[in-house]
């Protein structure tokens, strides 16, 4: 089956980067295709119904210090955006602590001892990079530098091991100086003791966006927006990119109902890169297929257990550090909105973090059901006579995996797909950067724009 359209730009992926770029070429009415792999539009930032349930696939909150996207959004959900307040906390060796950090918690949650030996460590590493500033290539080394060591094994080693399957040595820093950008313990105690507010920095906000039905409005917002004038083909893979002279001619993309071979003049990819690279046709050259083959993605196992109870906690995020809990983090929708769940119940989204194929990716539902439900239990969060359902997914390729010695695979790949007249890259999978949700809008944004000007 062929598509034809003098106008026609291909998007290859429906995540927040490929729909902000086909609502904006939409509202410059140019015609465009969008293909999605998924059944649902979105990526990670969609909803999930489960019977009377919604959830995300992780919970994720919108917030922004970019007024254009600001506006953008708003200008989609119109009345529809609730205020949340952010309240989470960290449960490590049988405490919890306040996140961002409280004065209570800050001193008789780790103890006295123990607070004044991470000050101390944070001073000595102030003193060490004042008089010879430290080069941190790992997230360990930044944090150290950051926070001092103490902190580090306290609040950052086994999560973030937990998180990335790696040693905090092997995980390059810029992922956590990206995610904890102007954070140090300095500010996190001025949080703590003077209720600084942590503007201006992401993981002190107290407050976010979000919309009544869960975070996916947004994506469906933008998918209405793009099909007032052009299509959206969901459960849609793309199979393989012609191209010629550093051309994109055509792609082929598949369905359980037709094969399509699509023509176009402009496409943009919010695919994962490393997939982009490995379906074009002349094949890349074997330095570009090696560097590829060399980039990682962490996939994401999500066991939403169903409860017969109003509510299991007042919390918006609960991570879980320790080693031997399989967990990683739980949200619970209804402290997000009180829509996401019918009245009288609630529902737990737990995370685990993994590689596909590996022990947790490959239990069957039933296994990783009554696993979680464990763990609930033990750590006391719920009974098990309360659960009535669960609902298990996977999700491939959740977040790029920034090791230490990605940057050099990266660049290469992005020195050579430069070299290609109009193949545009955006979002978090498709430029590789973990970027946040404002971020990933705005990249499909700007390429949008770039296209728009070039045909003017």
């Amino acid at each position: 089956m062929n598509i034809k359209d003098e106008k026609e730009i291909v998007i290859l992926g429906g995540g927040l980067a490929g729909l902000s770029a086909g609502a904006v070429l939409s509202g410059a009415d140019m015609g465009l295709v969008l293909l999605e792999s998924d059944a649902d539009v979105g990526g990670l930032s969609k909803t999930v119904t489960y019977k009377e349930f919604r959830f995300d696939l992780g919970g994720h909150r919108f917030i922004t210090k970019k007024k254009k996207i600001e506006r953008f959004v708003d200008d989609l959900l119109a009345d529809d955006a609730l205020s949340v307040i952010r309240k989470s906390k960290i449960y490590m060796r049988n405490k919890s602590f306040d996140y961002p950090l409280k004065p209570s918690n800050a001193l008789f949650g780790l103890g006295i001892a123990t607070t004044l030996k991470a000050v101390s460590d944070y001073g000595k590493e102030r003193v060490r990079n004042f008089l010879s500033p430290t080069v941190s290539i790992s997230l360990e080394d930044w944090v150290v530098s950051n926070f001092g060591r103490t902190m580090f094994n306290l609040y950052f080693k086994d999560y973030s091991e937990k998180v990335w399957g790696l040693r905090c040595d092997e995980i390059s820093m810029e992922w956590v100086s990206q995610r904890i950008k102007g954070l140090s313990l300095g500010s996190a105690i001025k949080n703590a003791f003077f209720k600084f507010t942590g503007k201006g920095i992401d993981t002190l906000t107290d407050e976010f966006i979000y919309p009544s039905m869960g975070i996916g409005v947004i994506s469906d917002k933008l998918r209405d927006g793009i099909e007032k004038k052009n299509q959206v083909l969901t459960n849609t893979s793309v199979r393989q990119v012609n191209h010629e002279d550093f051309h994109v001619k055509s792609i082929i993309a598949d369905n359980c109902k037709d094969s399509y071979d699509i023509s176009g003049r402009e496409f943009i990819s919010s695919i994962p890169l490393t997939r982009l690279v490995q379906m074009l046709n002349p094949a890349a050259p074997d330095d570009i297929l090696d560097a590829a083959s060399r980039l990682r993605y962490r996939d994401l196992v999500l066991v939403t257990i169903m409860l017969d109870r109003e509510r299991v906690s007042d919390l918006t995020w609960i991570y879980l550090p320790d080693r031997d809990i399989p967990l990683g983090r739980i949200h619970e929708p209804k402290n997000w909105s009180q829509s996401m769940a019918p009245e009288g119940k609630t529902h737990l989204v737990c995370e685990y973090f993994c590689f596909k194929g590996d022990n947790i990716w490959n239990a069957d539902d039933e296994e990783l059901t009554a696993m979680t439900v464990h763990h609930l239990e033990k750590l006391g969060f719920i009974n098990k006579e309360e659960v009535q359902e669960s609902c298990v997914l996977r999700v491939p390729k959740a977040y790029p995996v920034l090791e230490v010695g990605y940057r050099k695979h990266y660049e290469t790949i992005l020195k050579y797909l430069d070299n290609f007249k109009n193949l545009h890259i955006a979002g978090r999978n498709g430029m590789f950067r973990y970027y946040n949700m404002d971020v990933a809008m705005e990249s499909g944004i700007e390429v949008a724009e770039q296209i728009i000007e070039k045909a003017r």
